[in-house]
């Protein structure tokens, strides 16, 4: 019979880690009902025993400030699991302590995993942890998860926790006169309510002076008239608190939760050897006063960037290779295989080809997020994320939108999907969402193309300045959308960054590539099956209904002339012909009818029907722009890569100037995301919504901006 256990604890403190140790291959990932907040479960089996591990988002607080704390407390609440494994990192015992406390307020039965004891030894800084087991009056085990140091005794005494199953009586702290007088009124409310609650009604109380939202807004649609009664009570004694204190209840709460905490340490339980680091920095410290540094960090930054990029896009470029050649015998094997026909173009162009873009990707996503795991695992992201807090927080956004925006293609090629996906570290659910619609508005590998295209065609002579301005506005867009985006229909408080600076550790080998893994998987399982069925669908838009058989009679006619008359360049011809059938066969398809249709509209920022098709092409990969753009210009399939012909022919078409091509360029920025970038909004935003907003939103700014562009442009006021 397996028994479920829980581990929980801050970021940082080595519970995943504890985690991939403890159940090995053992595990699976999904998500929690209803979010997008990954649930790890996996078993430990040992000596006759097994056990169901939970590993729990990391959280600081049971105070829902994120939908990842929110998550792990219904989860504690309502799956009531036997034992609840708190990690508590050693060398920040107080800090970590004061998760610990807030488990043992809502009653639950937890054992404490003292991490990293070797780190804190090595700081001089030495635990007892009988004492403070004895104090707390529950288990603690000493352990480092690195290594599987004490795994077995961990093991042994939560199992010997279920084994007894004594009730556990919540802990009860005293708050000071005023708020503990509060909480007994509070109680005494809850106490006599009809309403229906999970919590202990202490804990309810104490939740409701600390303003949790989920409890307020729980305890409202239970009672209306209770909530109404606990918010006067409420009411009363912050206005109370700050005229007598001139602080707030909140603070008053961790301020004697603290206390609470440095009572226990200062009974021996926490000895400092001065001698070991008297008079010196630790490692962590004297690197941080380097790679913080106001003026030094952001450099040294750039340089771990451009590194990471590096390594990226360098190392895989071969495996890349490898999957896109497997594709193309696949797709040499069904044209040499099936007669020509329909079925044959739709398992190959709507198939084989759409599916092999996406997995195309894989390789970059393996080597993008086992550097980003690098990084991580280190703590250097947290020194990232710490620099450009300042910056973000004015927009809006948060330090650790960082990292989604560079993985987007915030310095040069990159990829929105790994970028969206990255933007899970946020733990504010306005702030992720402000990240997740504006990352895309980064310059990818996917846009590139396009660029080298117009760039080559109308402004030769400035190449590397036209590249900077495009990387210039993409970053100022994306930053003044977010603003926009959180002063109206994100709008809320930005979450205080209380991301420690964790000390650096050597990543082991084993966790980067379950790290790896799991995230490589996820973008897999997300992405590479919804593909198919877009690739289907942009193949019948461009194929049907095909020309109309007095069109057709009428090439076929042209072709016999010039096969009779049989004059040189009989091949050149032959080709024209084609192309120009081509031509017709797509302006007379469905995209062709809408690319028409909008032109109407479209021409206001300088866009024919031609280049309309293109860009509803682009909606399901930004380079197919560039090809469509080819064979909507008579030239067949167009290699993104092979693109002289195409800007030599743009250049000359009294149609496009540079005034239409700088249109074109900022179109291409903003608007809408790939097809797969706008699934992995959905899915990480936990709504579809979010992904159709992301069409509307992004489609709406950039045809704003390529009209006035186009229109100030054609003035002459660009001096093009």
């Amino acid at each position: 019979m397996s028994t479920m256990v829980a581990l929980a604890g801050n970021p940082n403190s080595g519970k995943t880690t504890l985690f991939n140790t403890l159940t090995g291959a053992r595990q699976h990932v999904g998500n929690y009902p209803g979010v997008t907040v990954e649930r790890k479960e996996g078993r430990y089996i040992e000596n006759g025993l097994t056990l169901t591990l939970i590993d729990l988002p990391g959280m600081y607080s049971l105070t829902a400030y994120s939908m990842e704390e929110l998550v792990a407390r219904d989860f504690l609440v309502q799956e009531k699991p036997q034992a609840v494994v708190n990690i508590v990192d050693a060398a920040n015992l107080e800090r970590n302590l004061y998760l610990s406390i807030q488990f043992m307020e809502l009653g639950m039965p937890i054992c404490i995993a003292l991490n990293m004891v070797d780190a804190a030894q090595k700081h001089g800084i030495e635990i007892d942890s009988e004492k403070l087991s004895k104090l707390l009056n529950v288990p603690v085990v000493p352990t480092v998860a690195r290594n599987g140091r004490g795994k077995t005794e961990l093991m042994a005494a939560a199992k010997r926790m279920i084994v007894a199953n004594k009730p556990t009586v919540p802990l009860i702290i005293s708050y000071g006169e005023d708020i503990d007088q509060a909480i007994a009124d509070m109680e005494a409310e809850i106490a006599v309510s009809s309403a229906t609650f999970h919590y202990p009604h202490r804990w309810l109380a104490i939740k409701f002076l600390e303003t949790d939202p989920q409890i307020l807004e729980h305890c409202e649609g239970q009672d209306p008239a209770l909530f109404a009664r606990l918010d006067s009570i409420a009411k009363r004694v912050t206005r109370h608190i700050a005229d007598t204190l001139a602080t707030y209840p909140e603070a008053v709460i961790a301020d004697h939760r603290y206390g609470y905490i440095r009572s226990i340490i200062k009974q021996g339980v926490v000895v400092h050897h001065q001698e070991l680091d008297q008079n010196r920095l630790f490692i962590t410290d004297r690197i941080d006063s380097i790679v913080t540094n106001r003026f030094v960090g952001p450099l040294i930054m750039i340089a771990v960037i451009m590194a990471l990029y590096q390594f990226t896009f360098t190392y895989s470029k071969v495996p890349m290779a490898w999957v896109e050649n497997l594709f193309d015998g696949l797709s040499g094997f069904a044209d040499s295989a099936l007669s020509d026909g329909m079925l044959k173009s739709l398992i190959i162009s709507g198939v084989i080809d759409g599916v092999g873009g996406v997995m195309g990707f894989v390789p970059l996503i393996v080597f993008m997020f086992l550097g980003i795991s690098v990084l991580e695992d280190t703590g250097y992201l947290a020194r990232v994320a710490f620099m450009f807090d300042r910056v973000f927080r004015s927009f809006g956004l948060h330090g650790s939108s960082v990292m989604p925006f560079i993985v987007s293609g915030g310095i040069a090629g990159g990829c929105a999907v790994p970028g969206v996906m990255a933007a899970r570290t946020l733990k504010s659910r306005r702030e992720r969402l402000a990240t997740l619609l504006t990352a895309p508005f980064m310059n990818c590998g996917a846009k590139l193309p396009v660029f080298a295209l117009l760039v080559a065609a109308f402004f030769a002579e400035n190449e590397a300045r036209v590249m900077l301005i495009i990387t210039m506005v993409s970053w100022g867009g994306a930053l003044l959308s977010a603003k926009l985006l959180r002063s109206t229909v994100i709008k809320g408080e930005s979450t205080p960054f209380i991301m420690e600076l964790p000390p650096y550790r050597l990543p082991t080998f084993r966790g980067l590539l379950m790290h790896t893994w799991e995230r490589t998987r996820q973008y897999v399982k997300k992405a590479g099956t919804v593909i198919l069925g877009i690739s289907i669908i942009l193949w019948a838009l461009m194929t049907f209904p095909g020309l109309p058989e007095t069109q057709q009679q009428m090439f076929e006619q042209q072709r016999e002339t010039v096969m009779t008359a049989a004059p040189r360049g009989l091949k050149e011809q032959l080709g024209a012909i084609d192309s120009q059938e081509a031509e017709a066969a797509l302006k007379y398809s469905i995209a062709g009818k809408i690319g028409t249709a909008m032109e109407s509209v479209s021409q206001l920022a300088g866009f024919d029907w031609r280049t309309n098709i293109a860009l509803v092409g682009g909606f399901a990969a930004k380079e197919v722009v560039v090809s469509t753009l080819g064979t909507a210009y008579s030239l067949g399939k167009v290699d993104p890569e092979e693109t002289a012909s195409l800007a030599e022919t743009l250049a000359n078409d009294p149609a496009w100037n540079p005034v239409v091509a700088l249109s074109l360029m900022i179109f291409t920025i903003f608007y809408a995301p790939c097809f797969v970038t706008v699934v992995c909004i959905a899915r990480e935003a936990g709504s579809w919504k979010w992904g159709a907003f992301s069409i509307i939103f992004n489609t709406a700014l950039a045809f704003g901006l390529s009209v006035l562009v186009y229109q100030i442009g054609s003035t002459g006021i660009f001096g093009v």
